[in-house]
């Protein structure tokens, strides 16, 4: 297995596995579905807490809430404990250069991210898919201009975006008629369109996922960059975010690392996301 790779990890917001790679039927993802096809998809991976900043705490720190500190949301006053070693200051001391885009829910005081990281995007643009994925873009090209000369680095970029937490307002929706309500929930017109407007979301954040992975063609980083693609927990809807049934609890999580692996697999093995911090630091020969 070739060693230091770069690592490029994009987080997604209350997306559950809703995705047509996850047996959806009609979700506009062809982007998230072809990741899936050219690496490993992982068919039974699940958040260690159904809400947002305990289970992105437990990805990053490799612990469990309980065990970090993070128990509750950052925008109601709880805060990462700061004795706790994250991924991004684990791969930055091992060698890596670090950069957070977009959204982060972890962190209270933003100032504190600057220890967290060695590059932090800047916080005004916002967390839109459609406003980060830019900036990642950029920062690719860039990358690949200065490809040889920080060959000895390799980077860690980590991708975080609003969507598709609500509001869907803002998003153009897909047919109502065409999406398939879970059977956990009653099928009604009104279902039906809140549905159209979450995939609308959903082709929004599909769209920017796939403008980050062309540049990352484009800059020639495709084969030496392992691409990890995962939400935080289950959807925004009724007996799924919040709870602790299936659907709120299980997330998607595709992996791409084409000189790392066998691409082209399903793992069904039952999977926490705090596996991931020791599943990169691993990847990473750290």
């Amino acid at each position: 297995m070739p060693s230091r790779p770069n690592i490029l990890l994009i987080i997604a917001h209350d997306l559950g596995a809703h995705l047509g790679c996850y047996g959806v039927p009609n979700v506009p993802s062809p982007q998230l579905d072809q990741l899936a096809e050219e690496g490993v998809r992982f068919g039974r991976h699940f958040c260690s807490a159904a809400f947002c900043s305990p289970s992105r705490g437990a990805i990053f720190t490799g612990k469990y809430p309980h065990v970090n500190g993070l128990m509750g949301l950052v925008n109601l006053g709880w805060d990462l404990p700061p004795h706790n070693v994250t991924l991004g200051q684990a791969l930055k001391a091992d060698g890596y250069e670090t950069f957070l885009f977009g959204l982060q829910h972890e962190v209270k005081d933003v100032a504190r991210l600057a220890t967290l990281f060695d590059h932090v995007s800047d916080r005004s643009v916002g967390h839109a898919c459609d406003r980060v994925a830019p900036l990642v873009t950029d920062f690719l090209e860039q990358r690949g201009k200065e490809r040889g000369k920080n060959s000895d680095r390799p980077f860690y970029a980590r991708v975080g975006f609003s969507e598709v937490h609500r509001s869907f307002e803002r998003y153009e929706p897909e047919d109502p008629e065409g999406v398939t309500v879970p059977p956990y929930l009653e099928d009604t017109p009104g279902a039906r369109e809140d549905f159209a407007q979450f995939h609308g979301a959903i082709r929004c954040l599909d769209t920017a996922v796939g403008q980050i992975l062309a540049a990352l063609d484009d800059a020639g980083l495709r084969d030496d960059t392992l691409v990890i693609f995962t939400a935080d927990h289950g959807i925004a809807f009724p007996r799924a975010k919040a709870t602790l049934y299936d659907s709120g609890m299980q997330t998607a999580l595709m992996m791409r690392w084409p000189n790392g692996f066998e691409w082209g697999r399903v793992c069904n093995e039952m999977l926490s996301n705090i596996d991931l911090f020791p599943t990169v630091m691993d990847a990473s020969g750290g």
